[in-house]
């Protein structure tokens, strides 16, 4: 039997919330976006005002500025953004739990199992849009189909405030043209190296050679190749149920260009606190540590490692991270943003390790420093986190 899967997409969702909070802001143009003066000046969200005049997410607020002249710009509220998208996701729970979201805005929902206590998919999707309009005051775009990847390209087909249906018997003729870019995971890395494959269509993409694609992209080949075909039977997570980490990090964006090895510690060093921290908070430790950064073009590189042995150590994920970024960035090249993530996460201590005589030295260091860091974190449990901080941390606290 076909599923019935419904993608439901919030439109403009943090501009949405904004105008709620200031119904001031529905007159004109508006982008939410960071506070430029502290270099986070990239569009967020925008209005449908803003869309007309060609503002784009994610670019930076002097660009939006010079299309949009009268766009007027305000800080996100994070907290109202979670509390919305809770409220949204209380009305999906009330039509079945196999509610998965995606995102803070989007959410995909299994209703095959209850069409008979609310109808068909198309009349659950109309239904969900009016309630969420009324009870909330926002509006969505769904998507109706018999898979996940479908459900999400028909929310995107037609919006704001619209339901697309992709069944079985006509998906074809609407899919198919469609440039590959439409399709879930389809990436710009992707589109390009699909359109050196002569693949721009989604048609194209469902006809080609599945080994072809499986060479040239690995697993995401197999992926896209089966989405292409309607051949996706990924199932729709129940809300309920407990979504497993895979990773941990943390990234920021610096108040200035760093470009000296002091700063560049000092800051990596902070982040590891805080990774290594939440870590063993829940009991987690990491197998690989990746780096990304970002230089003042926006230009970004991304790099990880094994670890010899798993951990949880501030000062191990510290002293890799650096390691990274001494390999693989030109000394005193400036930088933007720094994220370290702790990958390939394990249960702590449930990892063996086999040490050979030359090994012992680093294992004891290794256990040192766990040691040294649950000491912190008890005081710290016990006193407030500032009652143990870094030197380096505290001198430029001062320096502000």
């Amino acid at each position: 039997m076909n599923r019935t899967i419904l993608h439901c997409d919030c439109n403009a969702f943090y501009a949405s919330v904004e105008t709620l909070l200031d119904p001031t802001l529905s007159a004109g143009p508006m982008a939410v976006c960071g506070d430029p003066d502290s270099r986070h000046g990239i569009i967020l969200a925008k209005n449908e005002a803003a869309k007309a005049f060609g503002v784009k997410t994610a670019e930076t607020v002097w660009q939006a500025r010079r299309k949009c002249p009268p766009l007027r710009l305000v800080a996100p509220h994070r907290e109202a953004y979670v509390r919305y998208s809770r409220l949204a996701n209380q009305i999906y729970l009330s039509y079945t739990d196999l509610v998965e979201p995606f995102g803070i805005d989007e959410s995909f929902l299994d209703v095959t199992g209850t069409a008979h206590l609310f109808g068909s998919g198309p009349t659950i999707a109309d239904e969900l849009r009016a309630r969420i309009k009324k009870e909330l005051g926002l509006t969505i775009s769904v998507g109706v189909s018999f898979n996940k990847a479908f459900a999400k390209l028909g929310s995107d087909y037609k919006k704001p405030d619209a339901t697309t249906v992709l069944d079985c018997g006509s998906y074809q003729s609407v899919v198919w043209p469609l440039p590959v870019g439409a399709l879930l995971y389809a990436g710009p890395r992707a589109q390009q190296k699909l359109h050196a494959l002569g693949i721009d269509t989604i048609g194209q993409l469902a006809a080609a050679d599945p080994g072809a694609l499986h060479t040239a992209l690995g697993k995401l080949g197999d992926t896209l190749s089966a989405y292409a075909r309607g051949e996706d039977h990924d199932p729709v997570r129940s809300f309920y149920a407990g979504h497993p980490v895979k990773s941990v990090g943390r990234g920021m964006t610096f108040p200035h260009n760093l470009t000296h090895s002091e700063e560049i510690h000092l800051q990596v060093m902070m982040l590891c606190d805080d990774i290594g921290s939440r870590l063993r908070k829940h009991g987690y430790q990491c197998q690989t540590v990746q780096v990304l950064i970002r230089d003042p073009d926006f230009h970004n590189i991304s790099r990880q490692t094994a670890l010899p042995a798993a951990t949880d150590s501030t000062r191990l994920l510290t002293e890799t991270a650096l390691s990274l970024i001494a390999r693989h960035w030109k000394p005193g090249k400036p930088i933007r943003m720094i994220t370290v993530t702790a990958c390939s996460l394990c249960a702590a201590g449930q990892t063996g390790e086999q040490l050979s005589l030359f090994d012992a030295g680093a294992a004891a260091r290794r256990q040192k420093l766990e040691r040294l860091d649950r000491a912190v974190d008890a005081m710290r449990g016990k006193y407030g986190r500032d009652a143990l901080q870094y030197g380096g941390a505290l001198r430029e606290k001062k320096q502000r």
